[in-house]
């Protein structure tokens, strides 16, 4: 928890996004819904990729010790934490229901108002049993103290145009860059001023609004010309323009600013073939600026 706050991720065609600084023990989270939705979808391995009995066994009885703690102790941090961790372990192996994490989720983010991470968690499982609204009010109740929490404005710009408001949505980005000089007097580095712009950018790139989204990149560009994130997402929505040549350009320079680790990546975007616009909230957002 004292290293920097920089946790990067590649997902699909070069999805650069980062996690909220969560900690190891809260990223199975993320991977437990992303099995759960895979498992309704696909038939189930009855061989290797099925949960023997034994393993289920001892989760369930884990997570029955910590229901008794809590049952004495009903804000024993250690038993919250640990049942859900138990309970995000069965959903990661198709067993168990997303809306258990739900209630330890819930009272970790009462018990610590500060720690963003369990206010947000608790916003995507909400948004993955349905419940819209309380989403939402997760999400707004991260955004209301730290406006420039990048994992909370991800989230609710993904509400929002799952709820088909994209004017919401741009007009919450647009909300938070009016505040951002601001903010950034009071604590630096608060809002990742250039981190939102690419997401404000992806918003209506989403929408078919090219040109807006291409000057906000150019802006996001202007404001820090050592930051690969504008300059990558500009590449990529070039290239499925069909503007092959100025998307090279841009494709090369984006990996000469990037981490090393990311270079590779950006050059086998470049040559891959054009894809469908990226997800308004999976390109390039990281939660600190790149720069080492």
């Amino acid at each position: 928890m004292s290293q920097p706050r920089k946790r990067w991720i590649v997902n699909g065609v070069l999805v650069l996004a980062v996690l909220a600084f969560v900690g190891v023990s809260m990223v199975p989270l993320i991977a437990a819904f992303n099995q759960t939705q895979s498992s309704t979808q696909k038939p189930a391995n009855t061989r290797s990729g099925s949960p023997s009995s034994d393993q289920k066994s001892k989760l369930e009885d884990a997570a029955r010790g910590y229901e008794q703690v809590l049952q004495r102790e009903s804000e024993n941090q250690t038993a919250l934490r640990g049942l859900l961790e138990t309970r995000l372990q069965l959903l990661s192996l198709g067993a168990g229901d997303i809306k258990s994490v739900i209630e330890p989720l819930e009272k970790l983010a009462k018990l610590n108002p500060e720690q963003t991470r369990y206010a947000v968690l608790l916003a995507q499982a909400k948004q993955q049993i349905g419940d819209r609204e309380g989403a939402a009010q997760a999400y707004r109740s991260v955004l209301e103290n730290k406006p420039g929490d990048l994992e909370a404005l991800q989230g609710m710009v993904a509400l929002l145009l799952a709820q088909k408001r994209p004017e919401a949505a741009v007009g919450l980005l647009q909300d938070t860059l009016k505040t951002a000089s601001q903010a950034n007097k009071i604590q630096p580095g608060s809002i990742d001023t250039v981190a939102v712009q690419v997401l404000l950018g992806n918003v209506q790139a989403s929408q078919k609004s090219y040109a807006q989204a291409l000057s906000v990149y150019d802006q996001a560009i202007k404001n820090d010309q050592q930051d690969f994130r504008p300059v990558l997402a500009k590449a990529m929505l070039l290239k499925e323009q069909g503007k092959t040549e100025e998307a090279k350009i841009l494709f090369t320079k984006a990996a000469a600013l990037a981490p090393t680790q990311y270079k590779d990546e950006i050059n086998k975007q470049a040559s891959a073939s054009p894809t469908p616009s990226p997800s308004p909230t999976s390109t390039p957002t990281p939660n600190s600026t790149p720069k080492e």
